[in-house]
């Protein structure tokens, strides 16, 4: 059975994660990608980080469900085929910083000519206007840029703090990937294609904006301010762990009173309402501390399920990977890879009812699908060969 998005031809210039992970949602959805790479190397992702077989796990992660074509875009015979290529496309997808595009010849307008109804898909750190719109930058330069770092930060010293994953990398490629579907809609509706434009800080600022960015939010006067509600985000130290308890009606803030063997607190008026609660976080937790010390995590987590207050141990990666709720979901599964060997991926999290998104192929090699793309252009094998002899093709 097709997904949802069978029959949409996607053309992905972009590397590293922001576009890469973008289009591979498309891919598991049923979009046909192909990933246009640099000669040589390919997108510098396939060489990061933990990896076997030459492939990093990073580049796995970011990459299934394409077909790979390393294309020597500064030539005109590499630009002549990605025309090719974009003439019978629906989506384009680049991250080349702003300009970069028009001095290669693939901007916007060269591209629109080729195909009218064509999504052109701009992906850029800071934006195409500004007076940081040339400047480069990684997941973590915007994370200081955003506001998460400082957000993250250390309340007693100030330091700030990284979110130790590519965090702003990954929202940006949710958001460019609804982006897509949405002028995907659109064209159905209009007929009309159009340009795309995404920044990782516009991507940030709106992910934050709801809770992160609440005390930017009001102006003037007559301003409630109260603590940002990540102050309540703490763990609980155990004697063999850690969990974490999220609390916030009246019967859950009982809940814990109870699940931790102190029932007396429910009447004590510096907790006995949220509001009060709040104003006594602290001495709350000073006061509860040591008598949560005394449970193990698997008695902490029975206490609180028996109160339906929400709670979780603390759980390393290899923990999550192989829990029953992960399993049990299939949240997870092994495939068999053809260079990198057995592997884990994380499935498709949208079910479809009707179309289900199930991931189309493992993430190629470097040009391993060079012939059967050129072939779908009408390139003879003999011409395939000569482009590779000339450096055009990989």
């Amino acid at each position: 059975m097709a997904g949802p998005l069978a029959g949409i031809k996607v053309v992905d210039c972009s590397a590293y994660i922001t576009g890469p992970l973008a289009t591979m949602i498309l891919g598991d959805q049923g979009a046909d990608v192909v990933k246009v790479e640099p000669l040589a190397i390919g997108d510098i992702m396939r060489h990061l980080g933990t990896g076997r077989g030459g492939m990093s796990a990073i580049f796995a992660g970011c990459n299934r469900s394409k077909r790979s074509l390393p294309l020597n875009l500064r030539e005109p015979a590499g630009r002549e085929i990605l025309f090719k290529l974009v003439a019978e496309a629906d989506i384009f997808v680049q991250n080349f910083r702003p300009g970069v595009v028009k001095r290669i010849g693939i901007d916007e307008p060269t591209l629109r000519e080729l195909c009218p109804d064509l999504i052109y898909v701009s992906i850029s750190a800071f934006g195409q206007e500004g007076p940081w719109s040339s400047k480069p930058a990684f997941d973590h330069v915007v994370q200081a840029a955003s506001g998460f770092a400082h957000i993250q930060g250390d309340k007693e010293t100030g330091e700030p703090r990284f979110v130790l994953h590519t965090v702003v990398d990954k929202l940006t490629a949710l958001t460019v990937s609804q982006a897509i579907t949405a002028a995907l809609v659109h064209r159905e509706r209009t007929g009309e294609g159009q340009h795309v434009e995404l920044s990782m800080l516009g991507a940030a600022l709106q992910f934050l904006w709801p809770d992160g960015m609440a005390q930017e939010t009001l102006l003037g006067d007559g301003v409630d301010t109260r603590p940002p509600i990540s102050d309540a985000y703490r763990f609980v130290e155990l004697k063999d762990g850690y969990a974490a308890i999220a609390a916030i009606t009246p019967d859950q803030i009982k809940g814990v009173m109870r699940a931790v063997g102190r029932p007396e607190f429910i009447e004590d008026p510096r907790f006995s309402t949220v509001d009060a609660l709040v104003a006594n976080l602290d001495a709350f937790t000073e006061e509860t501390k040591a008598a949560a010390a005394e449970l193990t995590v698997a008695e902490c987590v029975a206490n609180f399920e028996r109160e339906d207050v929400p709670c979780s141990a603390v759980m390393s990666p290899a923990e999550i990977v192989v829990h029953p709720q992960v399993t049990g979901n299939d949240l997870v599964h092994e495939v068999n890879h053809p260079v990198m060997g057995k592997m884990r991926q994380a499935t498709p999290p949208a079910h479809f009812s009707k179309s289900p998104a199930v991931p189309a192929t493992h993430a190629p090699a470097l040009g391993e699908n060079t012939d059967e793309i050129l072939a779908g252009l009408g390139v003879s094998e003999a011409e395939c060969a000569e482009l590779r002899a000339k450096g055009i093709v990989g």
